[in-house]
């Protein structure tokens, strides 16, 4: 829940996984699809080159909630 006065964006934590499958699916469309059919290729390698955007926005503004297992002080 947003505190009053927080003038940061409302972000969902992201997970790990969806980070390392952007990155998978950025080097196999750049490498294996591309080839094959650029448009393909082109439009899977922008769709997880969002996904990675999407990922680093997620772990720079996400809750400090998700940040506790670390040891992460507010």
């Amino acid at each position: 829940m947003k505190k009053k006065g927080d003038s940061r964006p409302s972000v969902a934590h992201l997970s790990g996984g969806f980070m390392i499958t952007s990155i998978a699916g950025f080097l196999i469309s750049a490498v294996y699809v591309y080839p094959a059919s650029q448009r393909w290729g082109f439009t899977f390698a922008i769709f997880f080159t969002l996904m990675f955007v999407a990922a680093m926005i997620s772990m720079t503004y996400g809750p400090d909630e998700s940040m506790k297992h670390i040891g992460h002080k507010k």
